[in-house]
């Protein structure tokens, strides 16, 4: 009996049923995902462009030899490697299980793996090998590589200052807003006297404060604390008010038949009501504060990204800007992303409202 459910085929034929044929085409399709072609792509593009870069000789600039150059050229064959490897080690059985969750995560990313590589073709010829761009306002592949090995320390205390000054000002800052957004919105006679110091003071450029923060404030630090929090307090400020006023007043009369107090109504109702303004208000004192933080750096400061950005220009190294440049959009970027992993995990029931 149990070779007769195990061996469901026709006796004449010697097909399967149809039914039993269904339950094992997924499986089958499991182990076995569809074939990544733009992983393939992209394979040949980082190729394409490691032949480009060791084949055409670089153009002689200056008298200075260019330094990382065949580091730079592997860097780009292993970026090509390693999407071969991806591509086609994931139809293999057992590596499938190992480098499908990487696969999966790269999948949509696949058309712009392959404009990076363009993108650097296009840089390595216009500069390189063509010198189309003058030097030293634009450097090549190779000099970029160079700034991250060779100057890697102050880069790396270039942004711990940086991100202790947006910790403390942002926090600052938020937290003042989002008292201030409260007290505003739930107290008629609190508003009545912040509401015209809000409209006066909030539009005003936190960076035209600078010369007043350096004067009242001990230190060049505590100066620029005070304007990345001012920066940050307005919207903030504005979003919270702007949500607590919003809530329905038919909640507060509910809690209120049940006996809740005052307390009870801020903490329970009109905070969770307001947090999806709040969040907004969040986001854009963030955005706010990397503006402020970077002017802020370039006055008084001895360390810090928009110290580095300054110290750069001043010594025309112009390929340690770009580098600090780089690390500067992708700090401020996961930042943001962060913020939103947060709001999302917070309002769950909202997710996605608000697009990153």
């Amino acid at each position: 009996m149990s070779s007769a459910i195990l061996d469901s085929s026709d006796p004449e034929t010697g097909e399967r049923p149809e039914s039993v044929s269904n339950t094992l085409t997924p499986a089958v399709e499991e182990i076995t995902p569809a074939f990544w072609h733009g992983g393939l792509l992209a394979a040949i593009a980082w190729g394409l462009l490691t032949s480009l870069m060791i084949v055409w000789p670089d153009k002689v600039i200056g008298f200075t030899r260019p330094l990382y150059v065949s580091q730079t050229n592997e860097l780009a064959a292993i970026i090509a490697v390693f999407f071969l490897v991806l591509t086609l080690g994931e139809r293999l059985p057992l590596a499938h299980y190992i480098l499908a969750p990487l696969t999966r995560y790269l999948r949509p990313g696949a058309k712009w793996f392959i404009a990076l590589a363009i993108f650097a073709a296009v840089w390595e010829i216009s500069t390189a090998k063509l010198a189309w761009l003058p030097a030293p306002f634009f450097a090549p592949p190779n000099a970029l590589f160079e700034v991250y090995a060779t100057d890697w320390y102050r880069l790396g205390d270039s942004v711990l200052h940086s991100l202790r000054l947006l910790f403390f000002g942002y926090l600052f800052g938020s937290l003042g807003g989002f008292l201030t957004g409260i007290s505003i919105g739930w107290s008629r006679g609190l508003g009545y006297w912040f509401h015209p110091i809000l409209r006066f003071l909030g539009p005003v450029p936190s960076t035209a404060l600078l010369p007043l923060a350096l004067y009242f404030f001990p230190s060049s630090f505590s100066a620029a604390i005070f304007l990345i929090g001012l920066a940050t307090w307005f919207p903030v400020t504005v979003l919270t008010w702007s949500g607590v006023a919003s809530v329905d007043t038919s909640y507060y009369d509910v809690a209120r038949t049940l006996g809740a107090k005052s307390s009870f109504l801020i903490l329970h109702v009109a905070i969770p009501a307001a947090l999806p303004h709040v969040f907004v208000g969040l986001f854009m004192g963030l955005g706010a504060s990397f503006s402020v933080l970077v002017a802020a750096e370039m006055m008084g400061v001895k360390s810090g990204l928009g110290w580095y950005l300054q110290w750069a220009q001043g010594w025309a190294a112009y390929s340690n800007m770009y580098g600090a440049l780089i690390i500067m959009a992708i700090l401020f970027s996961t930042l943001i992303t962060v913020l939103f992993s947060v709001r999302d995990r917070l309002l769950a029931w909202q997710s996605g409202a608000v697009k990153w």
